[in-house]
This record gives C-alpha cells, structure tokens and sequence, in this order.
C-alpha cells in the first residue's frame, strides 16, 4: 500500500512517516495470532519484526507461526490487544461489504 511517485524522495519519505503493524498468523492452518505491535517507519518495523522471527522457538515455528508487516493507519505504540481488535473488525467491516449481494439490473430489459 506505498504510494509510490516519480520522485523517489517522496516515496521515502512517505515510507518513513506511515505506521506498520506486524501481524502474527499461522500459514498451515490461516489462524491469526493477532496484531503483535504498531510501529512507525517501515525501517523500524523491519528490525522489530526480525526481533519476533529471532526470538521465535523452533518449535513455534515448526507449528506454522509466521510474522508480516503491514501499512496501517493505527496508532505506533497502542496495545496490542487494542490494534487487534480495531484491525479486525475493519477486517470483517471490508468483507462484509464484499459479500452483500449486489442487484445488478439488466439494461436491456425493462
């Protein structure tokens, strides 16, 4: 979701002004472990994110648990349990939308 311009000091800078959260989740079973933490600048979430993966058991990882960070509008720093929440219900915010059922007319008929 980086905005992306001509000039790559802009996208530098965007990058380094928007926060990240580094999500949790298993990739065997798609089960989410929740929103770990908020950080801001992509650069520091990378280095936290590497932190997790390098403080992470083998065992837990055997399991399938993995971390990905992502842009987010949330709050660098807010609990984790709080991001969680507020990213999950914008999750089922977003897919709710997408599986209303839509009445498409036909144009040809009247």
């Amino acid at each position: 979701m980086l905005r992306v311009y001509r000039h790559s000091g802009e996208a530098i800078a965007d990058h380094f002004k928007s926060s990240f959260a580094i999500i949790r989740f298993n990739y065997r079973t798609y089960e989410s472990g929740g929103v770990v933490a908020v950080v801001k600048a992509h650069t520091a979430a990378e280095h936290l994110l590497r932190d997790y993966e390098f403080g992470q058991s083998d065992q837990d990882r055997h399991n399938g648990w993995r971390y990905f960070l992502e842009e987010t509008d949330l709050v660098p720093g807010m609990s984790a349990d709080e991001a969680t929440k507020l990213r999950q219900a914008r999750l089922e915010r977003r897919e709710s939308g997408i599986l209303r059922p839509v009445s498409i007319q036909n144009p040809h008929t009247r």
